[in-house]
């Protein structure tokens, strides 16, 4: 290992949004990412990992409110579960920042004054969509329609995911909103521009001769933006709005894509101050840093034509990689709530071992930009087969005859096992260079292979039976099988950083450098032996997809004519209900009156362990307004579920004070006649915390 870097790496992965949480998709880029890095480390270079929380934008705000929470309080929480969970997959980050933080907005300002400085900035008026119901702009992602360009439906108001398109959400064709699901109306409103076209140049030589992009991208660009003018690209957005307010333009926001990839400045300043160097040392034009951007194919545009207009016209470095992958599909289909395939990071922590994912990632990940497929029977099926009947199987049925004698003083002759496996460094080493990780894995599988094929050839557990005379040969083969493993397990380090401690620790110490994968150990004592990794059984797999098919199930209706049916109840008999519990007694319209009806939102719900039948729940009413009901649905809905679902309350409800608290009112449930539920009412979309029902 060279005594000082032999490259200066920053790595960058796209910044999560900080509206929901990490997802098995999301994950596909983060574990890529993470492990690029750690192969780095193990080179021997200086790479260091930077992230942070994409906290702006009308989502948040919209949220923020809903929950009767600051947006500020709103993006803490998610921050805590972003990192609780990246923690869960081993992901480790050198600094996971925040676009909300002091240095974003200063850089910010730095760079717009740049992009005012080019003339590269202008004003105009136009039309956005209004959501007249929810009283609000709406941001590109909370508008649906179809593309104006290839005529795909239910694509979102800024890009169309099938062909690539970018486009104002007023050129979509039937705009729908999706806070209301009403169609919003144009207002006009002056928006501050930046036109890239003046840099049009520069971003065609870039694409097509920097090298940061695979060709296929720099095609892409080339057919489908650069081959015309470049639309100036809107950058503000007006009040109201969560984000930095514009300082040259006041009621003006900096539009949540113009200050997120400025997050990666931001991040590695913070990383400076508390390690050392300046934002220079890494972004400056002199800088011998490389740059490696991780995203997925839906953000190409904005990190292959507005991000480097940015970078250029400020005078920073350029990227040197920008790493595209492709998105994750569940069993051949896209992630779905009603399909029960939506799997959350969480849930997964809760039923499977995470180095079972990073390697199934790794062994789909070919560098390109293709679609993978989490099929759980190949992932039960491959994570058994490599990692339990190979890879760890070397260490289970080798380790325990060496927990007295160590390994052999010298290295055994092994036929040439070891120094074939040294040899397929080079390629390994390649492969993750070029985040080829599914070509890694093949060849190393193919040693491990190699080394099981030794075990069984030599039958360790017959020269345990043989008595004192077979110890020496024992000792020899059960050296060479765990020298193999070790081995492996260097080359699956950036993979499967917990079995690289696990190896470790049964013999020769932490892995540390790749080197170690080139040279046998002799003489070292070796560990008592403990399971390394058990097998996925299938219950395993059902457990995860019933945890994301309850939440859907809790929520499955059906919509008609703006009423919420649960599907269980069709073809009952429809009289029943009225039968077993028969109207009251006439009541006036003064008596109606004085039940306030409020729509509310659950922001919080929680089981209540001494009851058997509660549940806590803290509703919002729209401001600052909030109550604590104890509701009796305990059974019948998972509290998760709950969360962010609109219901009806009695707000004016004298407080009854309870064995587990006080309850400020009673949230709105049908039941009965044999059902088998209990049945939240919801409101029609559109509907907004504190409205009366009337």
């Amino acid at each position: 290992m060279p005594s000082s870097p032999q490259r200066r790496i920053l790595v960058t992965s796209a910044l999560p949004y900080a509206n929901g949480h990490i997802h098995l998709g999301h994950l596909v880029e983060y574990i890529q990412t993470d492990v690029y890095v750690r192969f780095q480390r193990l080179r021997g270079q200086q790479a260091i990992y930077l992230c942070a929380d994409d906290t702006h934008g009308t989502a948040i705000m919209i949220r923020a409110r809903a929950e009767g929470r600051s947006e500020r309080d709103l993006v803490a929480g998610m921050r805590e579960a972003h990192l609780a969970d990246f923690a869960g997959f081993q992901i480790a980050f050198d600094h996971y920042g925040s676009t909300d933080s002091p240095a974003n907005r200063r850089l910010c300002a730095e760079i717009w004054q740049a992009l005012r400085g080019r003339g590269l900035v202008v004003a105009r008026q136009v039309q956005q969509l209004f959501d007249a119901a929810a009283g609000t702009f709406l941001a590109d992602r909370f508008v649906k329609g179809t593309c104006p360009r290839c005529a795909a439906a239910d694509q979102y108001g800024d890009n169309c995911e099938q062909c690539g398109a970018t486009y104002a959400p007023a050129d979509l064709v039937d705009p729908v909103s999706t806070l209301s699901g009403t169609r919003p109306e144009p207002r006009s409103a002056e928006h501050l521009f930046v036109t890239i076209e003046a840099l049009h140049g520069f971003l065609d030589r870039w694409t097509r001769e920097s090298g940061a992009l695979d060709p296929r991208i720099a095609n892409y660009l080339a057919g489908h933006f650069l081959g015309e003018p470049l639309r100036d690209w809107d950058v503000s957005r007006p009040a109201p709005y969560f984000g930095f307010e514009i300082p040259d333009a006041p009621g003006h926001f900096w539009y949540v894509w113009f200050d997120a990839p400025i997050g990666y400045l931001a991040a590695t300043e913070e990383w400076c101050a508390a390690h050392g160097g300046t934002l220079a040392d890494w972004w400056g034009r002199d800088s011998a840093a490389e740059i490696h951007h991780f995203i997925g194919k839906d953000i190409t545009y904005f990190h292959t034509l507005f991000w480097p207009a940015m970078l250029e016209a400020a005078g920073l470095a350029l990227p040197t990689k920008v790493r595209i992958h492709g998105f994750l599909t569940v069993n051949g289909q896209k992630m779905s709530k009603t399909r029960g395939t939506f799997l959350s990071a969480r849930a997964y922590l809760d039923h499977l071992d995470p180095g079972m994912l990073r390697y199934y990632y790794a062994a789909k990940l070919s560098g390109g930009i293709d679609d993978i497929d989490l099929n759980l029977e190949e992932f039960t099926s491959k994570v058994n087969s490599d990692l339990v009947g190979k890879v760890v199987n070397l260490a289970s049925r080798t380790a325990r005859w060496l927990e007295r004698s160590g390994l052999a003083a010298r290295y055994p002759d092994d036929g040439g096992l070891f120094a074939m496996a040294a040899a397929d460094g080079s390629a390994i080493a390649e492969a993750y260079e070029a985040c080829d990780f599914a070509r890694a894995m093949r060849t190393i599988m193919l040693a491990a292979d190699r080394a099981n094929a030794y075990v069984d050839a030599e039958q360790p557990w017959k020269l345990a039976k043989a008595g004192p005379e077979a110890a020496g040969r024992l000792q020899d083969v059960a050296s060479v099988a765990l020298n193999l493993f070790r081995q492996i397990a260097v080359y699956l380090a950036p993979v499967l950083p917990r079995l690289s401690e696990q190896a470790g620790t049964l013999v020769g110490g932490p892995i540390r450098s790749w080197e170690e994968s080139q040279r046998p150990l002799a003489g070292l004592p070796v560990a008592g032996f403990t399971p390394l990794m058990q097998r996925v059984e299938p219950g395993q797999v059902e457990a995860l997809l019933a945890a994301a098919r309850e939440p859907a199930a809790e929520a499955k209706t059906t919509q008609h004519g703006g009423t919420t049916m649960d599907a269980n109840t069709v073809g009952t008999d429809p009289a029943a209900a009225i039968e077993a519990e028969p109207l009251a007694a006439q009541c006036t319209i003064d008596d109606f009156t004085k039940v306030d009806l409020r729509v509310a939102r659950i922001v919080a719900a929680e089981e209540v362990p001494e009851a058997k039948k509660l549940l806590k729940l803290t509703v919002s009413l729209g401001g600052d307004v909030t109550r604590t009901l104890f509701a009796g649905i305990k059974g019948f809905h998972a509290p998760e579920s709950l969360v962010g679902r609109l219901v009806v309350v009695v707000a004016n409800l004298a407080p009854r004070q309870m064995k587990f608290g006080t309850s400020e009112g009673m949230v709105v449930a049908a039941s009965g006649a044999g059902a088998a539920g209990v049945y939240l009412l919801s409101p029609d979309a559109g509907a907004l915390p504190g409205m009366r029902l009337r």
